[in-house]
C-alpha cells in the first residue's frame, strides 16, 4: 500500500471513500478528475519529485552512503527501521517509469519536473568519484525522460564538493544532455552554500547564465541530536535547513550578485517563506542584519519559487498572496510518505483562488520556468 493516510485524518481535500484503499485510490479525488478532463491545452505540472537510479546506487554502495546521510545518523532506530521499510515499499515508485507514469495518471499529473532522490547527491564522496556519480546519475535521467518525453522532464545533479567539477557538470546536463535545472542540497557537508571554502560563486553565476532554475531540496538537518525521535530531523529539519541555506543566499549577496538567478524551493520554501517579516527587522534594526544586502531581505525572497506542499488551503492561500501566483508551483514530493498525495485537490480547496491563478499554479508557472513547448 501506498501513501496511505492515517484514520484521523481530517484534511479537506483528500479522498477518504472506498477508492482510496490500496495503492490505485490514493491517488484519486473528485477534484483531480475533473482537473484532469480539461481540454484547453493546460498542463498539469509536478515540480516536485524524484528518481533514483538504482545503477548508481549499487555503484555508490562501497562508500555505504547511508552511514553517512545526517538523516540516518540524528534518527532514533524506528525511524531507521521505518525509512528502510519505505524505501523496500516504494522502490517500484522510485525507479520503475511504467509504475510512475500509472500514479501520475491517477493523480491528474500530465508532466513531472523529476529531480535526483536526495540521496544520490553524494557530496560526501571524493571528488573525482563525486563527479563520476553525478555524470552517471544525469546520464541516467536524460535517459529515463527520453522513454516518455511528452511525460517527463529531468533535472540534474552537480558534486558541489569541488566547485570546478560542479561548473563542469552543470553545462554538459544542460548543454549536452537536455536536462532543464538543477538539484542541490542545502548545504555541502554540513557547510553553507555561501561558504568560502566551497567557492560555489561561479557555479551559481553559471547557472544564472544558462538560465535554468536551482531546485534547492533539503536532506536532513545537520547537527541535530535533539531532532532525533518522531522523524523530527524530516518534520522539522527539512524545512529548518531549506530556511537557513535561502538565508545565507540572501543576506551574503548571492541573489544581489546574480539578480537572474531563478531558484525553487521545496516545502513551500521552509519556513523563512511565511516568517519573512523578521529577517525584514534585523535588517532594519542592527548593523550585522545588512553587511552585504543593500535592500531588505524579503525584496529578494520574492524572487524565489515554491512548491505547494504546505498540506492545508489557509496556509497555501497565504503563500499565494504573499508572493503572488506567478510564484507557486504544483509539487507532490513523489514518491516518499511526506508527500502530498491529492495536489490538484489541495489548490482546489484554497478558497476564493481565481481559475487564472489555478492554471499558472498548476502548470502555467512550470510551463515559463522550464521553458516547456
Amino acid at each position: 500500500m501506498i501513501f496511505t493516510c492515517a484514520p484521523t485524518c481530517k484534511h479537506p481535500y483528500h479522498n477518504h471513500g472506498k477508492e482510496a484503499k490500496g495503492a490505485k485510490g490514493m491517488f484519486t479525488s473528485l477534484a483531480t478528475k475533473k482537473l484532469a478532463k480539461r481540454k484547453d491545452g493546460h498542463l498539469n505540472v509536478d515540480v516536485h519529485c524524484h528518481y533514483f537510479n538504482p545503477t548508481v546506487g549499487q555503484k555508490a554502495a562501497v562508500m555505504k552512503p547511508i552511514e553517512q546521510e545526517v538523516g540516518h545518523i540524528y534518527a532514533n532506530q524506528l525511524t531507521r527501521d521505518t525509512n528502510a521499510k519505505q524505501m523496500r515499499d516504494r522502490a517500484p515508485m522510485l525507479s520503475d517509469v511504467s509504475v510512475r507514469i500509472q500514479d501520475m495518471d491517477r493523480m491528474g499529473i500530465d508532466i513531472q519536473a523529476v529531480s535526483p532522490a536526495p540521496f544520490q547527491y553524494y557530496y560526501f564522496a571524493e571528488p573525482a568519484f563525486g563527479a563520476e556519480l553525478a555524470r552517471d546519475v544525469n546520464e541516467g535521467m536524460a535517459k529515463l525522460v527520453a522513454q516518455h518525453p511528452d511525460r517527463l522532464i529531468g533535472l540534474g545533479t552537480v558534486p558541489l564538493q569541488n566547485a570546478d567539477l560542479a561548473v563542469k557538470e552543470l553545462k554538459h546536463a544542460i548543454k549536452n544532455l537536455g536536462l532543464r535545472g538543477i538539484e542541490i542540497n542545502t548545504h555541502v557537508n554540513g557547510k553553507n552554500l555561501t561558504d568560502p571554502s566551497l567557492k560555489l560563486e561561479k557555479f551559481f553565476a553559471t547557472v544564472s547564465e544558462l538560465g535554468v532554475p536551482l531546485f534547492i531540496h533539503p536532506n536532513g538537518f545537520t547537527e541535530a541530536s535533539r531532532l532525533e525521535n518522531h522523524y523530527f530531523n524530516n518534520v522539522i529539519g527539512n524545512p529548518l535547513d531549506t530556511t537557513i541555506a535561502v538565508s545565507h543566499l540572501i543576506f551574503d549577496g548571492v541573489m544581489e550578485r546574480n539578480p537572474k538567478l531563478k531558484v525553487l524551493l521545496a516545502h513551500a520554501g521552509g519556513y523563512l517563506a511565511h516568517y519573512w517579516a523578521r529577517m525584514d527587522h534585523v535588517y532594519g534594526a542592527r548593523p550585522d542584519g545588512r553587511t552585504v544586502i543593500k535592500r531588505k531581505p524579503s525584496t529578494y525572497l520574492e524572487r524565489f519559487y515554491f512548491d505547494t506542499i504546505t498540506f492545508d488551503p489557509g496556509m497555501l492561500r497565504n503563500m499565494i498572496d504573499r508572493f503572488g501566483p506567478d510564484h507557486v508551483m504544483l509539487g507532490t514530493d513523489y514518491p516518499y510518505d511526506m508527500a502530498e498525495v491529492d495536489p490538484l485537490g489541495l489548490v482546489s480547496a484554497v478558497k476564493r483562488l481565481p481559475k487564472s491563478d489555478r492554471d499558472l499554479i498548476t502548470g502555467g508557472n512550470a510551463k515559463k520556468l522550464f521553458k516547456l513547448k
